[in-house]
């Protein structure tokens, strides 16, 4: 999962670039490291939920917004974040975020109550989306030609990376000092890289933009309020007001964001992407590919340590091959979406996703998990990855390059808020599970992503245009 500059500048290529910095290199290992935390921090706190739960008294609403408090700052403000980047300049826009994430970071590993845990990850993630789009933004303004194709390369393998990484160490810190130290360990780090990148990362000046501050609220506001909705169903029901009102505001808030955008002169979406049909498919792959992989990673966690008694150390070490898997689909997904193109490989990339969650639908209190419960992960992880890597290919390489960065920008925006609304939704189904410890919620929670799966398979039929996708060289996404 590679976030990449979603609202990040445009940048053209021209024929005469600026001198070479001797710099370049030692920027992009720092750059990089800082968005390595920024990924981290999406799957590093799954596998030490239940421990949080535990010392801070969290429910499930609240555990289900520890998740979703983070994807949602950063993929509804990240667009914002990218036109920061250009009215402020990117390394100024870079530090500030860093500076929020490194703050909130330490806030969040501080926190003894539900309101100071969510009000630091969502810091985070308002600084995640400051930091992301303007690191990008710098990445393709340093380097130039072959040499930015390796610094993109490089760029697009910290998701992986970060992924696995992150239920590793999750777990590992999670079983050694502490829950705590999941967030306590992006301060050191935050601190030496706010030091270091002035000394490496040129200060550029800033382009005129216009910031479209309503947008951004309001699609931010939007998506929470669905999320508020979805959530408050698993306890209320879907009928109470209380799961309805959000719903319903959720509904209003997009419908003012679409008039807004449609009524600005510098919109922080262009609706008209959505009428081209790459763009579309592919902002709906990522969409549930996203939702796909949380859950399974969320759901998976409380599983195994509320129902079968796994410490976090263990939890994370069954979720490895599940991230391993993932970019493995992933680099097989980009050879056959060269070869046979987009629409197959993203119909049978759902297809095996939905297959690999069939035996999930299964479970029980006794068995092996690796035997049961790990080889459908692996397999449905693989699908996803595939699905991943058709989603970006498909929205950038069948526009024009022109629109390249417009077209990112839509389907990181979905990947985000497709985590959000992934955890959001199969918690609620699993409600059970969550509150009584019973392993019929969990199945049902799967059911679910089945379904999805499968489902998806069927659009993806007719939306997914056929062909095979050209490189645009435009900005790397997820």
């Amino acid at each position: 999962m590679t976030h990449s500059a979603a609202g990040a500048p445009h940048t053209a290529e021209h024929n005469h670039h600026p001198p070479t910095d001797p710099r370049r290199w030692a920027a992009l290992a720092l750059i990089c490291l800082a968005q390595f935390m920024l990924i981290l921090d999406v799957t590093v706190v799954n596998v030490a939920l239940p421990d949080m739960a535990a010392d801070l008294d969290l429910g499930r609403e609240a555990v289900t917004w520890v998740v979703t408090a983070y994807t949602l700052c950063f993929g509804g403000l990240m667009l914002l974040g990218g036109r920061l980047a250009d009215a402020l300049g990117a390394r100024r826009t870079l530090l500030a975020g860093l500076a929020l994430f490194t703050a909130a970071s330490l806030v969040t590993g501080l926190a003894e109550n539900a309101p100071t845990l969510l009000g630091g990850r969502v810091g985070q993630g308002v600084g995640a989306a400051l930091l992301s789009p303007a690191a990008l933004s710098i990445v393709t303004t340093t380097f130039h030609g072959a040499e930015r194709n390796k610094a993109l390369g490089v760029w697009a393998a910290i998701g992986g990376t970060g992924s696995a990484a992150g239920v590793l160490l999750g777990g590992a810190l999670t079983d050694g000092p502490g829950w705590e130290w999941v967030f306590f360990i992006n301060v050191p780090v935050g601190l030496i890289l706010l030091v270091a990148l002035p000394a490496f990362v040129p200060a550029r000046a800033p382009q005129p933009a216009r910031l479209d501050v309503p947008g951004a609220l309001l699609v931010t506001t939007g998506t929470a309020a669905l999320i508020y909705g979805l959530v408050k169903a698993g306890d209320a029901g879907w009928a109470a007001a209380s799961s309805l009102l959000p719903l319903v505001g959720a509904v209003l808030a997009y419908a003012a964001f679409a008039a807004v955008e449609r009524a600005g002169r510098a919109p922080l979406m262009d609706l008209r992407m959505f009428t081209r049909r790459p763009v579309l498919a592919g902002a709906f792959l990522m969409l549930i590919a996203t939702a796909l992989l949380i859950a399974f990673f969320f759901l998976g966690s409380v599983y195994l340590q509320r129902i079968r008694g796994f410490g976090p150390l263990r939890t994370g070490l069954v979720f490895l091959p599940v991230a391993v898997a993932t970019g493995i689909g992933a680099h097989l997904g980009s050879r056959l979406v060269g070869r046979i193109g987009s629409r197959p490989t993203a119909v049978a990339g759902m297809l095996v996703a939905a297959a690999g969650t069939v035996p999930l639908t299964r479970l029980s209190e006794t068995g092996s998990v690796y035997t049961g419960l790990l080889p459908g992960f692996v397999i449905a992880s693989l699908g996803v990855g595939a699905v991943f890597v058709t989603a970006t290919t498909t929205a950038l390489a069948m526009v024009e390059h022109r629109e390249a960065g417009l077209a990112s920008g839509v389907v990181n925006t979905f990947h985000e808020v497709g985590g959000s609304i992934g955890a959001a939704v199969v918690s609620t189904v699993a409600a059970s599970g969550f509150e009584r410890g019973s392993v019929g919620g969990f199945a049902d929670a799967f059911i679910v992503c089945a379904v999805a799966a499968a489902a998806s398979a069927v659009v993806a039929l007719g939306l997914v245009p056929r062909g095979k996708p050209q490189s645009t060289g435009g900005p790397h996404v997820h």
